[in-house]
């Protein structure tokens, strides 16, 4: 089968998951091609050079662990409509139909590839963790107390997520936790690791020292809280992008980028302190390392990673990281690190079954048009010509 897989640049979870996810389908002798913004649009151009074409998409500008909105949105206008963004992707579009002529698309949250499937009337496979947003019941959670203090955030992100990829074909989401779903088309699965994770499970052990990953580089509140430690040695990645080696600052060490480096130290690792990105803390509850999770200010789907974390008890969630929260996760480690052997996850070999199923299911060609009626949801259907 011919696919178009559609991938956001936003962050890097999405892109690891998609490699994976890329990886299967070529493996089983799909033919992909794959439209992607970004940062992430280098990073798969380096594993797939011959498959990745890049794309203008929507990015996020912040500052001291909070959204800067405003920012953003002028950002995102200039890069769209000054520097030729929406152009180009349309260009991308017509590129790709002419070469390739998809017959299915599959979309990581991103949204000019749910739009080439609308238009050409393809059908379209949602793969990635923050549908569970909108797909999933959260406000009854706790007799109402799981969201307390977040309902506002909950219903913008919930608007938002309702209106990023309507109407697919079905709904994979990827998840270490289980609400209840509530609609249609909809399935959980465990999340979707990197092969250097599910390589590092065997063997895993506990030592001495605290990862930190920061993907902001102005966040010196976290650095002084973790000075204050002085006890404890904390490996810290993503503050100092320009590192070519090590850099120790008393009890900090700063490392630079390395994805082997970092994997042999989160699996050696004796707890977590981050953001509340899905990717790593999925990696982390698979690895069974408690974690403090202090999620971006105004980015709604790490405060529900973070609320989940700690209601199952894997690890803690803080509106900000301070000495009193890095204190507390050391001081509970050994009880939430017995918690997390509750986790259980067959690597990703539930997903794959399912989508194999699923392509296999799903008819293309041989005279039948994909159409989206109106219905609850915008949910598409395969049809005759003859409808």
């Amino acid at each position: 089968m011919r696919i178009l897989y559609g991938v956001v640049g936003e962050g890097m979870g999405h892109a690891t998951r998609s490699r994976v996810v890329i990886e299967h389908l070529l493996a089983r002798g799909h033919q992909v091609e794959v439209v992607v913004s970004g940062r992430a649009h280098d990073m798969l151009r380096s594993i797939f050079p011959s498959h990745v074409h890049r794309i203008t998409g929507l990015g996020m500008i912040y500052e001291h662990n909070e959204v800067q909105k405003r920012r953003t949105l002028l950002s995102n206008a200039r890069d769209l409509f000054l520097r030729g963004g929406l152009p180009g992707n349309v260009k991308a579009w017509f590129d790709v139909v002419a070469d390739f002529e998809p017959e299915l698309v599959i979309s990581d949250f991103e949204s000019w590839s749910w739009l080439f499937a609308v238009n050409h009337r393809l059908p379209l496979i949602s793969i990635d963790n923050i549908q569970i947003i909108n797909r999933c019941e959260l406000k009854s959670l706790d007799d109402g107390q799981f969201l307390r203090g977040h309902k506002g955030a909950y219903r913008l992100a919930k608007g938002i997520v309702k209106a990023k990829i309507p109407g697919a074909h079905h709904y994979f989401v990827t998840t270490f936790f289980y609400p209840p779903v509530r609609k249609k088309r909809t399935t959980l699965v465990p999340p979707i690791l990197r092969p250097e994770i599910l390589a590092a499970k065997e063997g895993a052990e506990s030592g001495d020292h605290v990862v930190v990953y920061q993907t902001g580089t102005s966040n010196t509140a976290l650095l002084e809280a973790l000075r204050r430690i002085g006890d404890v040695e904390f490996l810290v990645y993503g503050m100092k992008r320009d590192l070519k080696s090590d850099e120790v600052d008393g009890n900090l060490v700063f490392r630079p980028f390395s994805q082997q480096g970092f994997v042999d130290d989160l699996a050696s690792s004796r707890a977590v302190v981050a953001g509340g990105g899905f990717s790593l803390m999925s990696e982390a509850v698979y690895l069974g390392k408690p974690m403090l999770s202090v999620p971006l200010e105004g980015q709604f789907e790490q405060t529900l990673n973070a609320l989940w974390l700690q209601r199952l008890g894997y690890g803690l969630y803080r509106e900000r990281a301070d000495a009193l929260g890095i204190s507390q996760l050391l001081e509970q480690s050994s009880q939430l690190t017995a918690n997390l052997q509750s986790h259980q996850q067959d690597g990703n070999r539930e997903l794959f079954a399912q989508l194999d199923a699923m392509l296999e299911s799903i008819e293309v060609g041989g005279g039948r048009r994909y159409k989206t009626p109106e219905a609850e949801d915008f949910a598409p259907r395969v049809v005759d010509n003859a409808d």
